[in-house]
């Protein structure tokens, strides 16, 4: 089913996504920022999730001039700001995202958090970036079905892309199975569920029997559902297990085991307020 790091998986208007990003909202010290992205992508990274509210941008772009990797081989995803909705916002806040990261275009740019009231002239503006042609992919992140219902009721265009929580503690099926219904991509944040999952039984029983990581098998859950999976910023050598992930199998029975681990709870707060893993 795994396709290879290159390719991943692709969106519903044929651009593809890597299977694993790096999730950077842990990291805003300018040097830290820097050495921390040139090491993923000598890692083998290729996908860098960022937002405004990371404050990172500027030392993200940096890295990516530093890298050497052609731009073309990088996926490199922008968020809006909860603070920058409305039409007229939205287009300055992109641009002065686009300024920081040093590229002609941007990958994904999101919505980080629905702000209702303002959802429809600022998905106007997203599809305004991508009918330019200077957003390749245009999504959202921690948008429940109400909230896709609500941009999706009078837009040209569907979010390609919904950024969520998702692991075995969160499955969130409905919403898997709404996203899935149109089109959207699903794309998970916290796949550890913020080091929960780390003291599941299960889970730490089936990483044993494997000769894995706890994290790397979290991960590997979200992957073989077809999910990409974006995890936060760790060490280099957690960053190259888990490139490994991708040509790794769990059989069905860990699948079903840790499918059954679930339970309806956020890791986080569902507040507007992103937080890291």
């Amino acid at each position: 089913m795994m396709m290879g790091l290159e390719e991943g998986t692709v969106l519903s208007n044929g651009v593809h996504i890597p299977w694993i990003g790096l999730d950077s909202c842990s990291i805003n010290h300018p040097k830290t920022v820097e050495t921390g992205v040139l090491a993923a992508i000598e890692a083998g990274y290729r996908a860098i999730d960022t937002a405004a509210s990371y404050q990172n941008e500027r030392g993200i772009g940096n890295a990516l001039s530093q890298s050497g990797i052609d731009r073309k081989h990088l996926f490199i995803t922008a968020k809006l700001n909860s603070t920058s909705h409305g039409y007229n916002n939205t287009l300055a806040a992109f641009n002065e995202s686009r300024k920081k990261l040093g590229v002609d275009y941007i990958d994904l740019y999101m919505i980080q958090w629905p702000v209702r009231g303002e959802l429809e002239e600022t998905w106007r503006a997203l599809e305004i970036l991508y009918n330019r042609g200077e957003v390749r992919a245009i999504g959202v992140c921690n948008f429940e079905e109400s909230d896709l219902k609500l941009i999706m009721r009078r837009s040209q265009l569907k979010p390609h892309v919904n950024q969520m929580e998702y692991h075995p503690l969160k499955p969130q099926k409905q919403l898997i199975h709404f996203c899935q219904q149109n089109q959207i991509q699903v794309q998970a944040r916290n796949p550890y569920a913020r080091g929960e999952l780390f003291q599941k039984k299960v889970l730490l029983d089936i990483a044993e029997k494997h000769g894995k990581t706890p994290a790397q098998i979290a991960m590997k859950w979200g992957l073989q559902n077809g999910i990409p999976v974006v995890p936060a910023f760790s060490s280099i050598h957690e960053m190259r297990e888990n490139m490994e992930m991708v040509s790794f199998l769990l059989p069905i029975e860990d699948m079903v085991n840790l499918h059954f681990l679930t339970n309806s709870r956020m890791a986080g707060p569902n507040t507007g307020h992103y937080f890291c893993e």
